[in-house]
């Protein structure tokens, strides 16, 4: 998928901004309206630092200068810690600091100046601030200067904190950060999603108990839907084979549970509701909830098919992957103005109700990556995996 990721990367370039990485347009141009955002931020940064160590020496440049705006504009030097936007807002949130973590140990491991004491930096706010020991979750939204902790905890800010300690790990060879993600999984996956029938409770209060009506009313919300997010199935099922691939003694229950999460999300995501495509969302009965077609859930489910293909040897899983492929060709990849359609209606039209444009690549680039890499435990490794096989070919 070389000239996949050649292209994403072509059409992140526009993100550039003085103060990060920009929103984008569905032309790839920025938002002028919009203020530079962490987590958008964080995720140019990582995919320019995977585009680095995939032999891209450009994307090293602006990789860099994502370090750079990281460590200075989006960080809070009175209080510690990541603003969510250059608008400086009232709140800090596990979300935004698990991308500066997941970019900064990818930059890491390209070898990025001032990348290493980012990671260290933000490792440190992390593990002050919002990892509950006691429970060995993450808390998810304080307010600028720790004084008051919102009464939400959230499936996904651990989600992608999982992704970011496997990075970790990779990067400094600290073996804490994937027992860490391990904890997360056993938790969330072996314990809620699976008792739960695989739908993965994602809204929970200070206790960890399940608030199953948690935005009810805001149903297709682009950061807490109500009811279970069929992708985030796909793509626990993608880190459960990444974390089983990197630990010295995995338990087996990781592969099981990975094939579980694929399963249920094909069964309840997957073409069912009359055409093609998976649906957002769903109730605690598996009905869809949300029909509009993401992108990033179709992205997920390619990464997860792709890794349990090479892990199982499996070729329904392959023949997922090539299915899936082929409906981001015929209905999400954009030959003409980039990247990739961002949400598609219930018939495959694109649309813009959850999300407008196309804020970024990090979903696409990494499906298109890990399709046909070697396989390891973090996208980073695959990326690594890639390059080292390339030299060994010349």
């Amino acid at each position: 998928m070389t000239s996949e990721t050649a292209r994403l990367v072509a059409f992140a370039r526009g993100a550039l901004h003085p103060d990060g990485f920009g929103y984008l347009d569905d032309d790839g141009k920025l938002v002028p309206e919009r203020p530079v955002e962490t987590y958008i931020t964080g995720r140019m940064t990582y995919v320019f630092s995977l585009a680095c160590l995939l032999g891209d020496v450009d994307a090293g440049v602006l990789a860099d200068h994502g370090i750079a705006a990281l460590a200075t504009v989006l960080r809070d030097d009175e209080y510690g810690g990541w603003f969510h936007s250059t608008l400086r807002e009232d709140r800090k949130e596990a979300y935004d600091h698990a991308f500066v973590i997941l970019a900064a140990a990818t930059a890491t491991a390209a070898g990025r100046p001032g990348a290493e004491a980012l990671l260290g930096d933000a490792l440190s706010c992390v593990n002050e601030y919002f990892w509950d020991d006691e429970v060995g979750l993450t808390r998810d939204v304080w307010n600028r200067d720790w004084t008051v902790l919102e009464a939400y905890r959230g499936a996904n800010a651990n989600m992608h904190l999982v992704e970011a300690f496997l990075a970790t790990s990779d990067a400094t060879g600290d073996e804490l950060w994937r027992q860490r993600a391990l904890g997360i999984a056993e938790r969330l996956i072996h314990g809620a999603a699976r008792a739960n029938e695989w739908r993965l409770p994602e809204h929970f209060d200070p206790e960890w108990t399940m608030l199953p009506e948690y935005n009810v009313d805001v149903p297709d919300h682009p950061f807490r839907p109500y009811g279970a997010t069929v992708g985030h199935w796909l793509e626990w099922s993608r880190l459960l084979i990444q974390l089983h691939v990197g630990l010295t003694d995995p338990p087996e229950w990781l592969i099981d549970d990975a094939e579980a999460l694929f399963r249920a999300s094909v069964e309840q995501g997957w073409d069912v509701d009359g055409a093609e495509g998976f649906v957002y969302t769903v109730n605690w009965v598996g009905e869809p909830v949300v029909r509009q077609r993401m992108h990033w859930v179709l992205t997920e489910a390619i990464g997860a098919a792709a890794l349990l293909f090479q892990y199982t040897g499996d070729p329904a899983y392959s023949a997922w992957c090539d299915r899936w492929w082929d409906y981001a060709r015929r209905f999400l990849i954009d030959e003409v103005r980039g990247s990739w359609r961002h949400e598609l209606d219930p018939s495959n039209q694109p649309t813009a109700t959850v999300w407008s444009g196309k804020p970024d690549v990090y979903h696409a680039y990494q499906a298109a990556l890990v399709t046909g890499a070697p396989l390891s435990s973090s996208v980073g490794n695959a990326a690594r995996a890639i390059s080292a096989r390339a030299i060994a070919e010349r």
